[in-house]
């Protein structure tokens, strides 16, 4: 990288628009830059849970997964560059599956929370449906790579089985949603 981020504060974007990795600029509201930033977010989402005590596996899992949607992201600032790979999609899906097996069949829905960082995994999980009905929105106009939607689809996935994961780590049972609750 060099001294490419040497400086912060450009000013190039002041007028609403901002530069592509391929140096074209776009309007910062645009459905890409919409999608760049919800991956952004959502990566700095799973940054929060990071900052949480962790199993190594799930620790070791969370920080893989911030390396690729740094690539995802990538992807989407280059139109028509390829990054993401379905290894990286097979990989989260085995890894659900590992962590899922684990845990008691699910047998009524549940509530975000728990421990605070099944709190946290299921607030990424909320971020990252959003990254990909963005993703979705953006590959109606634009060309997006099958990976990129995949990946989020999975991603999302993921966190859930996390959250769980999470509580049981903590002690704690997961927080279910009781439908025949008096009014």
């Amino acid at each position: 990288m060099g001294h490419r981020l040497s400086r912060i504060t450009t000013r190039t974007g002041d007028a609403g628009d901002t530069g592509l990795g391929d140096g074209s600029r776009v309007a910062k509201d645009t459905p890409r830059i919409q999608a760049l930033g919800d991956v952004d977010e959502l990566n700095s989402a799973i940054g929060v849970v990071l900052a949480e005590d962790l199993p190594g596996e799930v620790r070791e899992a969370l920080l893989a997964v911030q390396q690729d949607l740094f690539d995802l992201g990538g992807e989407l600032c280059i139109p028509g560059h390829r990054i993401l790979r379905e290894a990286q999609v097979e990989r989260l899906e085995a890894l659900t599956a590992a962590q899922n097996a684990r845990l008691a069949p699910l047998k009524e829905f549940i509530l975000p929370g728990g421990s605070r960082a099944a709190a946290a995994a299921h607030l990424a999980r909320t971020v990252c449906r959003r990254a990909e009905r963005s993703v979705v929105t953006l590959g109606r106009s634009e060309s997006v790579g099958d990976p990129v939607r995949q990946y989020l689809n999975r991603l999302s996935d993921l966190l859930f089985v996390l959250g769980r994961v999470l509580n049981r780590s903590a002690g704690r049972d997961d927080v279910l949603w009781q439908h025949k609750r008096g009014s």
